[in-house]
């Protein structure tokens, strides 16, 4: 699977050192794979939700940070919509729409 917007994972990280070792392993797990559905992802991260709109949300750091990916499953490839604090995941209204 490749990641489309790397460059928003790591200026996150630079902005939040906590999370950088649990991104960085988000993303080698996500790139060494192939996944044709999103229960495979589910099952490969059992913390992770799916939340409609081929979109899911992972957990980084036991929940400290959010990230919302959405995945285009035909082409391999996946999109970083969102990557912040819980707190700032929980003033999402439409997580689907992101």
């Amino acid at each position: 699977m490749r990641v489309i917007k790397i460059m928003t994972l790591k200026d996150f990280w630079a902005r939040e050192p906590n999370a950088k070792v649990g991104l960085q392993l988000w993303y080698k797990k996500i790139t060494s794979q192939h996944w044709s559905n999103p229960n495979e992802i589910i099952a490969s991260f059992p913390g992770a939700d799916t939340v409609g709109n081929n979109r899911i949300v992972f957990n980084i750091r036991r929940n400290d940070y959010r990230l919302i990916v959405k995945f285009e499953y035909e082409i391999q490839q996946c999109y970083i919509r969102f990557i912040d604090t819980h707190a700032e995941y929980d003033k999402i209204n439409d997580i689907s729409s992101i």
